[in-house]
């Protein structure tokens, strides 16, 4: 990890220096690529800044929080990066598990002995099962825009109902809200 720490309006020292060093060093669990990190406390009046922006392959965080005393803006500004972290990871891991149960869709056969198979009638040719998975709209049209399906079933994280989204011929979406 490459830290490169700029003091604006206040003069470095070394506490501080290693308070941000052992701090970030916690955020090291979170990547397996080499990151680069930026780092600038600044005083502004009454007011000290701690912002940082990580720069990882494929990621990019910032933080930026203000406080009355320095060690508590970087203590909340590493906090809000971890937490983009982890919600980027929990993305990551969801795509991962969707693609995989997307491959090993059960397919279900009909047998032509428990049901009599007219020419002119339509059958079942394939059956999923469906986790409903609480998602905003915005987390739905992402895993859309993802997969090539055509809709996304889920749970909507605020109401709590089923709806289903789904991609148009013109390339809009359209979304189907359950009342009950």
């Amino acid at each position: 990890m490459q830290i490169s720490l700029t003091f604006r309006n206040t003069e470095a020292e070394d506490w501080l220096k290693e308070h941000v060093n052992k701090r970030l060093l916690r955020l090291k669990k979170y990547f397996d690529k080499p990151i680069e990190g930026k780092v600038i406390l600044s005083v502004e009046k009454f007011r000290n800044v701690a912002e940082i922006n990580l720069l990882a392959k494929g990621l990019n965080l910032n933080g930026k929080e203000e406080a009355k005393d320095m060690i508590v803006a970087i203590d909340n500004v590493i906090d809000k990066i971890e937490r983009q972290l982890k919600k980027h990871k929990e993305k990551i891991r969801n795509r991962k598990e969707n693609a995989i149960k997307s491959e090993t869709v059960t397919m279900n056969e009909l047998s032509s002995e428990s049901y009599q198979e007219d020419e002119d009638q339509p059958k079942i040719v394939e059956a999923r099962e469906v986790v409903l998975k609480p998602m905003s709209i915005d987390d739905a049209i992402m895993q859309l825009e993802e997969s090539r399906n055509r809709f996304v079933v889920y749970r909507d994280s605020s109401s709590e109902k089923m709806n289903v989204i789904y991609r148009s011929d013109d390339g809009n979406y359209g979304l189907i809200e359950v009342k009950s």
